[in-house]
């Protein structure tokens, strides 16, 4: 099914006033929520609760932004303007699954689903699969390749053009950035702990690879020129994907910032923790280490005595010759 126009141009009072039902998002997003809070709620009344700011986080930060992104004016004028679709590909991909990962999901379903179910729960992350899908490179490679992929081949025009594809894509976004939040910042049991100056490392390449497809996108052939030819309102084409690929480099850029803080304070608590255990370690055996020679001298005490004294024949008292001569006795 074709989607058409938006006849009405983009201003602030429309971008206001401008909201449409996108059922299908409020249903996952609704879903989500719902599942999420009952599963806090029980996970707290046993006593091992992630935070209310952890709750805050997925609940806003993610569902709230996703259904957002599907009904207000970004979702009603992603068809319509280039800029738009590219915002709305910043939220879903980056903001979105950063507020969800942030709310520590898989922490408050395993403490939902009590002792039998949190081990089958860590069977499954420790199994080869698991390990393979949440490894960092795997999550950073998908994350990296995704946009490249959108809007470089026939997927963005599918997206344009058909409503169902639309729909799959802005789930599958959030899915590859979910994916990416969590096995970067590691906040959820995950199937195998890295150190997090990999993640550091990592997003650095990441803000590389991000501009590189801002500049493709500016200096590039315009990507799907015969659709947004037929708009008769805003800017030109070329502008209005120059716009788009400013809002890709330099937004997703920019919201980078606070998960690279997050990263910097899992390291720092990490670092801290590291040094923690090696004093400990270090405390424990200059304490050996001078309890050492008093120990000796107990231990030299309590098995120091006289030899026993030789009765009888010396081959009856050698120790090679008197089993054997109990025999023949």
């Amino acid at each position: 099914m074709a989607v058409s126009f938006v006849e009405t141009p983009l201003t602030l009072s429309t971008a206001v006033s401008s909201w449409q039902w996108d059922l299908p998002t409020l249903a996952v997003t609704g879903g989500l929520a719902w599942g999420y809070h009952r599963a806090h709620t029980r996970q707290a009344r046993r006593g091992d609760g992630v935070g209310r700011g952890r709750g805050y986080c997925f609940l806003f930060l993610g569902c709230a932004a996703w259904a957002v992104a599907a009904t207000s004016f970004v979702g009603v004028y992603a068809d319509t303007l280039f800029w738009v679709r590219a915002l709305q590909v910043v939220i879903l991909l980056f903001v979105v699954p950063f507020g969800l990962a942030l709310g520590r999901p898989v922490s408050v379903l395993r403490g939902a689903l009590g002792a039998g179910g949190g081990r089958r729960l860590d069977t499954a992350l420790s199994g080869r699969g698991a390990r393979i899908l949440a490894h960092p490179a795997t999550t950073s490679l998908a994350m990296l390749a995704t946009p490249w992929l959108l809007y470089l081949t026939g997927w963005y025009p599918a997206v344009l053009e058909h409503h169902l594809v639309d729909q799959i894509t802005r789930i599958v976004l959030v899915v590859v950035g979910f994916g990416y939040f969590y096995a970067r910042l590691q906040a959820d049991p995950v199937p195998r702990r890295y150190s997090q100056m990999i993640s550091i490392t990592i997003t650095f390449v990441e803000v590389i690879g991000d501009g590189l497809l801002g500049l493709v996108l500016w200096l590039g052939p315009l990507i799907a020129a015969g659709h947004y030819a037929a708009r008769t309102w805003g800017p030109d084409p070329r502008t209005d994907q120059i716009i788009g690929a400013g809002i890709l480099w330099i937004l997703g850029d920019v919201i980078g910032v606070p998960f690279l803080l997050v990263l910097m304070r899992a390291f720092t608590l990490d670092d801290r923790a590291t040094a923690a255990a090696i004093d400990a370690e270090l405390d424990a055996a200059e304490l050996d280490a001078a309890r050492g020679p008093a120990r000796a001298a107990a231990a030299a005490e309590e098995h120091v005595s006289e030899p026993p004294a030789a009765h009888g024949l010396w081959w009856e008292n050698d120790p090679q010759l008197q089993d054997r001569f109990r025999r023949e006795r």
